[in-house]
């Protein structure tokens, strides 16, 4: 089993991003598996990066997954854009797909908006370059959240469109679907938590400061009613802190609720912060540790990029005796 799965520099990760996506990455290494993590810095520049905030950030995400517990000897981690053969297998795939497939992507409808003009290519072929991100490594698992769904659907499309041209070369790509409920926003319960939201309350960032933590809950979105409770539906924020409080302590959600009965909402907001704080003391302790040491991070960096490239070359290498490049 291959597994591929990338992750824009820009930004820290936030809470949810660590329950959704790079824990189960922690998980699925071993077991027999060959395991490849990008740093996907060719995606982040489809909108405008200061040159030097995106090499810091770059750095900082290599050391926030390694401190999450990725770990180089078990996985290759790597710069997307040290690897060449991306963006060659994109022109590739790119050459089979239509502008129709494009232009029915959500994310490109959602970031565009009514102004197409003003919109960049990259904007628009971003799915066909994480189409070839996933292939290049004939990866046969993704690990991927709902968001993400589309995404994965055109790189099986795309692999499916290339072997009936070419003949059977790359496996159709599965899903691989973590178990935690998605973390929605605190200052709109009603929308996932995003690194990109514009209002920095919204999330709970792994490197937050433990004041920043327990202010961010205390302005958490909730409802007048002050027991803790858990529906969903009708009390989306408390039910998200519920959530979050019990992906982080391991207990049950009816268990955090009868230890809640007889506190406040507004009191059991700091119970939350409290076991946050708590959980990610270890991976705020350990990201400032090796952010002390960026050339270890660049090492790492390299030396995963070596092993991507191996494998890389050698299937792009197929692809272009496929297609009938000399």
């Amino acid at each position: 089993m291959c597994i591929f799965s990338g992750i824009q520099p820009t930004g820290v990760p936030h809470i949810g991003n660590y329950l959704g996506a790079i824990q189960q990455w922690s998980h699925l290494q071993g077991h027999g598996n060959e395991v490849i993590y990008s740093i996907v810095d060719l995606h982040s520049i489809a909108l405008p990066q200061d040159p030097k905030e995106l090499r810091e950030s770059i750095l900082r995400m290599a050391a926030v997954l390694i401190a999450c517990g990725i770990d180089p000897d078990r996985s290759i981690l790597f710069q997307q854009s040290a690897v060449k053969e991306h963006t060659q297998l994109a022109w590739v795939l790119g050459c089979r797909t239509t502008l129709a497939k494009l232009n029915s992507f959500t994310q490109w409808k959602a970031k565009v908006g009514s102004d197409k003009k003003k919109a960049c290519v990259g904007l628009f072929t971003y799915p066909v370059l994480q189409s070839a991100d996933i292939l290049l490594y004939k990866s046969t698992h993704v690990p991927v959240g709902d968001d993400q769904k589309q995404h994965l659907e055109m790189a099986q499309e795309v692999a499916r469109i290339f072997n009936n041209n070419y003949g059977e070369f790359f496996p159709i790509p599965k899903a691989i679907y973590g178990d935690v409920p998605k973390v929605k926003s605190l200052r709109d319960p009603s929308i996932k938590m995003s690194k990109s939201d514009s209002q920095a309350l919204s999330r709970i960032e792994l490197l937050d400061s433990h004041d920043e933590i327990r202010t961010k809950f205390k302005k958490a979105v909730t409802d007048f009613t002050s027991e803790v409770t858990f529906e969903p539906d009708s009390r989306p924020g408390v039910s998200n802190m519920l959530i979050i409080h019990s992906a982080v302590s391991g207990k049950t959600i009816p268990d955090i609720c009868n230890e809640a009965k007889g506190l406040e909402t507004a009191e059991y907001k700091f119970v939350v912060a409290d076991a946050v704080n708590e959980f990610v003391k270890p991976i705020r302790d350990k990201v400032t540790l090796l952010l002390n040491e960026k050339q270890y991070l660049r090492d790492i960096l390299q030396d995963g990029a070596e092993k991507a490239r191996e494998i890389a070359e050698r299937n792009y290498d197929d692809v272009k005796q496929l297609v009938g490049f000399i």
